[in-house]
């Protein structure tokens, strides 16, 4: 079955799509201040005992740190609904949550919030894929690039520098200086709200390392939040950059394709499942990002028509997936470099043929 028959069945399918989760958009309050208590608490008992370990082994420290770092995911995922406006009913409570949540994953609330909602209308858009996603070259583009462009691209696909180069770079520079789209409004206003922010990060984290040590604060959480970097990294390239993603030019882009073809279901055990906050569950988080992250799971079990069509990808499965490299809009997928020489070589030996 082609791309556009299976468009057609998903359209049919999911015609109703927003009166099937409706019901799943609704905050729980309670769910939520749960949620809070079972990631903060355990989040600070770990931090305490890495503190304490690094008078007994650097190596329990680093132990604990792992450990940890999940911890701070979960952190993290209550920020980002409540970037959503989707864990409190509250847009009040939202955003005080949300900011303080920041002081600990370091990334500013409201700037990240603004960008990530703007990702959540562009997914898949070829104009704007470098806005929440890992940016991507098309066949066409890579092809069309000197050497050295080629090289450079090379060296940025490569997976020491994709999931740990490009998050430290990420968490120390990118969420500290604005870079957005020329697509997205009153990007003052943005900038105004990052400085806002990370004045406050700064300001928490110089108190702390002057109550703590600086040494031992700045090793800790430097170490948490890159630690925690890698794996949002992951994640983000798990969920969009599957071999058959949807990637399209606006003039031709769905969004509910973009959700149900352009987002896995990153099927972890529940365990892990736990610790991401549910966010592996990233088609219909894609379908509606109002549905708060302890939602999800009851939505995808009770509505499996939403998992129908989506690209379900395990642990061991998903490690293939580093060699997906370029875009190729012919095909409509995701492709090595090998297998992207290969196709433009058929191609070109195609084309002769027909002109001869």
């Amino acid at each position: 079955m082609n791309n556009n028959k299976i468009d057609l069945e998903i359209k049919e399918s999911l015609k109703n799509w927003r009166e099937i989760i409706s019901s799943y958009q609704v905050p729980n309050n309670k769910k939520a201040v749960i949620q809070i208590l079972n990631s903060f608490l355990p989040f600070i008992a770990l931090w305490i005992l890495m503190y304490l370990s690094l008078n007994w082994s650097i190596w329990i420290t680093i132990g604990l740190g792992i450990i940890n770092a999940f911890f701070l995911v979960r952190i993290f995922i209550i920020q980002h609904d409540c970037g959503h406006q989707s864990f409190f009913k509250s847009k009040k409570l939202n955003n005080i949550i949300g900011i303080i949540c920041s002081c600990f994953s370091s990334i500013p609330y409201k700037y990240w919030a603004r960008v990530h909602n703007f990702h959540h209308g562009h997914n898949g858009q070829l104009e704007v894929r470098e806005v929440g996603d890992i940016p991507t070259l098309t066949v066409k583009e890579y092809k069309s690039r000197k050497w050295f462009g080629k090289l450079r691209y090379r060296i940025w696909r490569m997976p020491v520098i994709t999931f740990v180069v490009a998050p430290a770079y990420y968490f120390t520079i990118s969420n500290r200086y604005p870079m957005f789209t020329k697509q997205m409004k009153n990007v003052k206003q943005l900038f105004i709200n990052q400085m806002k922010s990370n004045l406050l990060i700064g300001t928490v984290y110089i108190t702390l390392a002057l109550l703590l040590g600086w040494k031992k604060f700045i090793f800790i959480q430097l170490f948490l939040i890159l630690s925690f970097g890698v794996i949002a990294f992951w994640f983000f390239y798990v969920q969009h950059q599957h071999e058959l993603s949807y990637k399209h030019w606006k003039a031709n882009w769905d969004y509910l394709m973009s959700a149900i073809r352009g987002s896995t279901y990153y099927k972890l055990p529940k365990m892990f499942q736990w610790l991401t906050g549910n966010i592996g569950i990233h088609h219909i988080h894609h379908l509606s990002s109002l549905i708060p992250n302890y939602n999800l799971e009851k939505c995808m079990r009770e509505k499996p028509i939403l998992t129908k069509y989506v690209t379900v990808v395990t642990f061991w499965e998903s490690l293939k997936m580093m060699r997906h490299k370029l875009w190729d809009e012919d095909e409509e997928k995701m492709v090595t470099f090998r297998e992207a020489t290969r196709l433009t070589e058929m191609r070109l030996l195609k084309k002769s043929k027909l002109a001869a």
